[in-house]
């Protein structure tokens, strides 16, 4: 059983690094191309430039979030010389916010869920020419960004001199919010690894958006509230009521399945990490090992397995923790 330390990547720490700082990027290189400041051939420090900035800093990027999204987002997009206004949702937690604004981020807060802070910064976004929206529920370069994943997981795995093939089987357990970065994650293994690897998503009892919109085939029409849930939840970065329709309609055919987690056993996982390992990550990631617990518990999970002849003596089980090293010691303690 490996964690994949997302929590832990540079800048943004969160899995949210991988696909927000890549679209940042993108977005910032195809605006300094189109305007001659420059060119294919130049190396990524071109944009300390202070033409290039100067530049970069009459043009808005805006972002509807929970958090993580908003913080690699933020914190790229500033570094770089954009304005930026983040759309943060009640569930926001507010040392987020925090950092965001100690980053010179224009952070606007609202009352309501993940949904409104995305239609609002949408619609906000639409009025201004030189503002672009990164929209985490139809993001294909979030997507793409995300996707990166699997190619450096396959690097990982050959250096440990890990096989992943039908008889050494690889099975990912991965957080879901949106379903963007997990959607990301999963495509990019499938692409690499195909029936050798087993994808689930794990969401909590109370946002399991994901979950109804596949099951259902609604898609983004899914509504946790819709069916009598609650949409509440200690795991800010899940706190998604309904998901992203371009990704739950590629993942009908993709995910292996979804397990669900009650908000408690986040913090039972939380303190046990932190006991045994010394590792401290987010309640968020650690939705995750309701995976691998429920992969050997469940009468649903068995039969999956023996289903697909997945034999978990051979197998590399990975829980994929998507952030947390950003959390101030103060809030962790907590």
């Amino acid at each position: 059983l490996f964690l994949k330390m997302y929590s832990h990547l540079a800048v943004a720490g969160s899995v949210k690094a991988r696909g927000g700082i890549y679209e940042v990027l993108k977005h910032a290189e195809t605006l300094c191309l189109g305007a001659g400041l420059l060119h294919v051939t130049d190396n990524y420090e071109r944009f300390a430039d202070p033409d290039i900035r100067a530049f970069l800093s009459r043009h808005t990027i805006q972002v509807g979030s929970t958090g993580n999204l908003g913080m690699s987002i933020g914190i790229m997009s500033a570094a770089l010389g954009f304005r930026v206004k983040i759309h943060m949702s009640a569930d926001a937690k507010q040392w987020k916010k925090d950092l965001l604004r100690s980053k010179g981020v224009e952070v606007l807060e609202y009352s309501d869920d993940y949904s409104k802070a995305v239609a609002e910064g949408r619609k906000m976004s639409d009025n201004d020419p030189t503002s672009y929206f990164i929209d985490d529920e139809k993001s294909i370069d979030l997507f793409v960004g995300y996707a990166t994943a699997a190619k450096r997981l396959q690097k990982q795995l050959q250096d440990l001199q890990i096989a992943v093939d039908r008889e050494h089987p690889l099975i990912v357990y991965i957080p879901a919010g949106v379903g963007g970065a997990p959607g990301g994650i999963t495509y990019g293994l499938k692409r690499i690894f195909q029936d050798a690897v087993h994808c689930f998503f794990v969401e909590t009892t109370t946002c399991p958006s994901v979950l109804i919109g596949l099951d259902t085939q609604t898609f983004e029409k899914a509504n946790v509230r819709d069916y009598g849930i609650s949409g509440k939840t200690e795991a800010d970065g899940l706190a998604c009521a309904s998901p992203s329709g371009f990704v739950t309609r590629m993942m009908t055919n993709l995910v292996s399945g979804e397990f669900t987690v009650e908000d408690r056993k986040l913090f039972d996982y939380l303190r046990l990490l932190d006991r045994t390992e010394g590792i401290r990550i987010e309640p968020s990631s650690c939705a995750a090992f309701a995976g691998p617990v429920g992969l050997a518990q469940y009468p649903q999970a068995k039969e999956y397995c023996r289903k697909h002849g997945l034999d978990l003596e051979n197998a590399t089980q990975i829980v994929w923790a998507t952030g947390g090293n950003l959390v101030p010691n103060q809030i962790f303690e907590e």
